[in-house]
């Protein structure tokens, strides 16, 4: 039988993804004697399991329902009226305490006590602008992986792949964050002011979680972890750089996701394309897990050292507050910082999905260096280093945290590190005599 095929458009039968990693996968949806693979069912099916998605990101309403759905099914009681009560009173006493320890002014607004279900709602706008830029790395990759000439005539596979994808990070995304809300205390628990009202937000089933077999009473626990979420806020507050220096560089980690189509290709390889859930599990299973890059690799260090300086100081600054007046302040202090630096459970399930690990590893090193320029220089000095990126110290501070509170001490930012710190917190004695407070309590110069 003569081939009437215009001879400029591409032969059915030949496989448009050969040499990719979606050459099996069309291979095997082949039918006998060489004959095109009917692709209308296959369709069909999937469009009806990603229903919902949308094209190019992650849907954060899918991301939102699905957490709220994981939390349903578990115990996650309204906080009542007597816990409110407890927050608030933690809350006013923590921040009473604090103002012995640094001259910082409260930062959070209000306080309050939140489900994991209201934690999920009151973060997930945040988490949105984390996450979005590697959803798009990780969905977009997919598609740069199909060679020109496979896109005309596999052009709804393309799209409905994207539309897998997006579907099936959302998924898992809403999973992680609903694990995720069943371990945070507070939240500033993963080091970064997560709302957009500061808030000083406490999880008490979660707090009472942590408390287990820590040997101290509920009070003394909720009143520590109370201590750290506002002295959170009080350093985000007055070092107005800092949130947005996180978030840059996690957005900067997400534009460098990489995926690892050598990876995709071995797992499409054992698919059989006449169970399309078999593909949803594998999309669920890590199919288009990123790989970390070089480029990701420096964010990561940038992202790890500044967040082992947030918890460092705040380490520093609770110790301070609690020295004279808490007992157990100092063995919650060491639980804190074990649970911080191995993370939990769903922190490791978080890392796994977006390759993002939000771990100080050198907290301690970082503990060390703020008391160490506190006790030589005051803790008005320990402070004021927060004013600017510039006076901020560098990883390779961590390796001799001691060195950095010396006369000597210099970073690459600034070699005349002392006189300008010594300038700042000479204007910022000579501003607070002749200038009114602002309505949030700091003064003009706090930004500078």
């Amino acid at each position: 039988m003569p081939d009437d095929r215009n001879p400029d458009e591409p032969d059915p039968r030949e496989n448009p993804f050969a040499g990719t990693p979606m050459e099996p996968l069309f291979n095997a949806m082949g039918g006998p004697s060489g004959q095109a693979p009917d692709l209308s069912a296959l369709f069909g099916q999937m469009q009806q399991m990603f229903s919902g998605a949308q094209d190019g990101s992650v849907s954060f309403d899918v991301v939102r329902e699905t957490a709220r759905k994981a939390l349903a099914a578990t115990a996650d009681p309204t906080p009542h009226a007597g816990q409110q009560g407890a927050v608030a009173d933690a809350v006013q006493l923590a921040e009473t305490w604090l103002d012995r320890a640094t001259d910082l002014p409260p930062g959070a607004t209000t306080s309050a006590a939140w489900s994991r279900a209201e934690w999920v709602e009151a973060t997930a706008g945040t988490w949105q602008q984390l996450i979005e830029p590697i959803a798009d790395s990780v969905v977009g990759a997919m598609g740069e992986a199909i060679p020109d000439e496979a896109r005309a005539m596999a052009g709804p596979l393309i799209g409905m792949l994207n539309q897998a994808g997006s579907a099936m990070f959302a998924q898992q995304v809403g999973q992680a964050l609903a694990a995720l809300a069943a371990e945070v205390v507070s939240s500033t628990d993963v080091g970064i002011p997560l709302t957009a009202n500061p808030v000083a937000a406490v999880l008490p089933q979660n707090v009472e979680a942590f408390g287990d077999g820590l040997e101290h009473s509920p009070a003394d626990v909720l009143l520590y972890v109370t201590l750290r979420e506002c002295a959170h806020h009080r350093l985000f507050a007055h070092a107005s750089w800092l949130r947005s220096a996180l978030v840059s560089t996690i957005e900067e980690y997400g534009r460098g996701t990489r995926i690892d189509l050598s990876a995709i290709e071995s797992q499409v390889r054992d698919l059989d394309p006449s169970r399309p859930e078999q593909i949803a599990e594998a999309m669920q299973g890590g199919m288009f897990e990123p790989e970390r890059t070089p480029e990701q690799q420096v964010a990561l260090d940038r992202l790890e050292t500044l967040l082992a300086f947030i918890e460092g100081w705040v380490d520093d600054v609770v110790a301070e507050a609690t020295r004279e007046t808490m007992p157990a302040a100092a063995a919650l202090a060491e639980a804190v910082r074990r649970r911080r630096a191995t993370g939990g459970p769903a922190e490791q399930t978080f890392a796994s999905l977006v390759g993002l690990e939000l771990r100080p590893r050198r907290m301690r090193d970082a503990t060390t260096l703020w008391a160490a320029l506190r006790d030589r220089k005051g803790p008005e000095a320990r402070d004021a280093v927060w004013s600017h990126p510039d006076l901020m110290p560098t990883r390779a501070d961590l390796d001799d945290p001691l060195g950095f509170s010396s006369d000597e001490a210099t970073t690459p930012a600034d070699p005349d590190f002392d006189a300008a710190l010594d300038e700042l917190l000479s204007e910022g004695d000579s501003s607070a005599a002749t200038e009114e407070p602002d309505e949030d309590g700091s003064t003009p110069d706090a930004d500078r």
